[in-house]
Formats: C-alpha cells, structure tokens, sequence
C-alpha cells in the first residue's frame, strides 16, 4: 500500500462504525467512509468535539451539521497550499490520500533531466497539477466542471503558481483529448482520474468498467515519443489494483517497455495504527527501457 505519510495540515486521527474523524489544519471534522466498516470503540475525545460532521440521510445524500466552521480556509503540503470549502456529498476539494501520488509525479519530473509536458484529465482542484507544475513541468488541466476549474486556479494562485505554464480547460476529457490528436498535440505523461459512473456532453453514459480501457487506448494517442510515466487512479469499489496493472501492460510496456507497478493508497490512522485503503493507482513508467 501507499501511503501518504508527508501530512503535517492533514491527519486521519480514527476511523470506524462508517466515519473518519479528521484534522484538516486547525479544524476537526467527521466524515463518512465506506471502507471503515469495523467497530471499533470511540476513545479519540476528537469523537465528542469535532467542528463540522457530515450526516447521511435516510432519503439519501445528508448535510453538513457545523458548530463553527469558517466557509473556506487553507492547507499546505510541502509548497503548495489548498482551499479547502466542505461541500455537499462530504466533499472537502482534496483528497489528501493523493499525496503518494503528487511526490511519485514530482520525482519523476525532477529526475528526468529535460522540459516534460503533463496532461492531467478529471483534474477535479487541481492537485496533482500544482505538483506537477512545482516540479518544473508545463501542465494541461482539464475538467468538465466549471466550477472545479475555477477553484484550481485558486489553488495555484494561493500556491503562488498563478504564473506557472498551466492550460486550464473546461472541456469533455474525452472530446478533448480526439481534439488534440487531431491537433498533433503530444505529452510526456498522462495523469487520470476518472469517475466511476457519469454523463458526456451529449448525454452519452460513462461506465468506468466498460469505458476505461477504450479510453486509456484513446489517450495513449497523445503520448510524445519519450513519454515519462502515466498514472490511473480510481475509486470505483471491486476494482482490484491489479486490473490496472494489466490494462497499463497492454497499452503502455508492449509499446514502450518500461514498468507497471499497482497498489493500493492509503492514510495512517494516527489512534490505531493501522492503514485505511483509499482507493486504487496503477503506475506506468519508462525505467527500465
């Protein structure tokens, strides 16, 4: 498993019963998490004097029940600072568990010795693109969502990347990405986050079990002649890390060599010790070509 242990804005303080409790920076919050499924008992006086809990409903979705929570306020990782603004559905705008995953692409930026262009599509806030782009690289973000978009410029100006060489496009990734083929566009890595279940521009629905593999052979064809490393993340539950292993095999290392190496993510839990999963990555890279 991966861990992201560099947080020092962020900690997974305890989990169970269906609930994270968190600290995000100086405030403490509680969250559903499907993973957290054992009952454990509650000892964490974090339990009784959290700030915001976001409750589920019995209709379906649920709302955030606050004492004192400011609308927004800020947290870093190393140089970048995020926006953090709790949203309905228990969202925060970062998932603090894609560390692993912004230090693995930064490495691998730093390490190659030459100008790398980057293509982060369901860039949702903008993490891994502020990464991406603290490490030297030119970035292409791209998202559907407006909204999101917006927020991600925030995040870079409040990382003081306002000026790095980043393309912000609200776009389809899909149609985006057939543009740039045709445009002769190309990139030496390829970051992916993409939904398990959504809607296209034109109504078309999206299943990441069906569509995921069509559309990783589509995005390969950005791909420069010396492509650096491609990253597929998802949280789609019962998919296994290793069907992200195969998929990257057979579009990426029949091509281009190189190694494919999948796991797990996960966050400490600091009360007991253990690892809650979050989510699987698959990792291409060129070493070993």
């Amino acid at each position: 498993m991966w861990a992201s242990t560099g947080w020092k804005d962020y900690e997974l303080l305890d989990c169970g019963k269906g609930e994270k409790l968190e600290r995000w920076g100086s405030y403490t919050l509680v969250r559903p998490d499907p993973q957290a499924i054992w009952n454990t008992p509650r000892r964490h006086p974090g339990w009784k004097r959290y700030d915001a809990r976001y409750a589920r409903s019995h209709t379906g979705g649920g709302q955030w029940v606050k004492k004192d929570l400011p609308q927004r306020w800020q947290v870093r990782y190393g140089a970048l600072t995020f926006n953090i603004k709790p949203m309905n559905f228990k969202h925060t705008g970062l998932f603090p568990e894609q560390a692993a995953n912004w230090d693995f692409a930064m490495e691998q930026i730093q390490r190659a010795g030459r100008p790398v262009s980057v293509l982060n599509l369901f860039a949702y806030t903008g993490a891994a693109t502020l990464a991406c782009a603290a490490a030297g690289a030119s970035v292409c973000h791209v998202d559907a969502a407006r909204g999101m978009v917006s927020w991600a410029r925030e995040n870079a100006k409040s990382s003081g990347l306002e000026d790095a060489p980043i393309r912000w496009i609200v776009d389809d990734c899909a149609k985006f990405v057939e543009r740039e083929i045709r445009r002769g566009r190309r990139y030496d890595a390829v970051i992916m986050d993409p939904p398990s279940y959504g809607r296209g521009p034109s109504g078309e629905i999206w299943k990441l079990e069906e569509n995921l593999y069509p559309f990783v052979e589509l995005v390969t064809g950005v791909l420069s002649d010396r492509p650096l490393f491609f990253l597929i993340n998802s949280y789609t539950t019962g998919l296994a890390p290793s069907v992200l292993t195969y998929l990257l095999e057979t579009l990426l290392s029949r091509r281009y060599g190189g190694s494919t190496v999948s796991d797990e993510l996960g966050l400490p839990v600091t009360h007991s010790g253990l690892m809650l999963p979050c989510g699987a990555t698959g990792r291409w890279t060129a070493e070993g070509k």
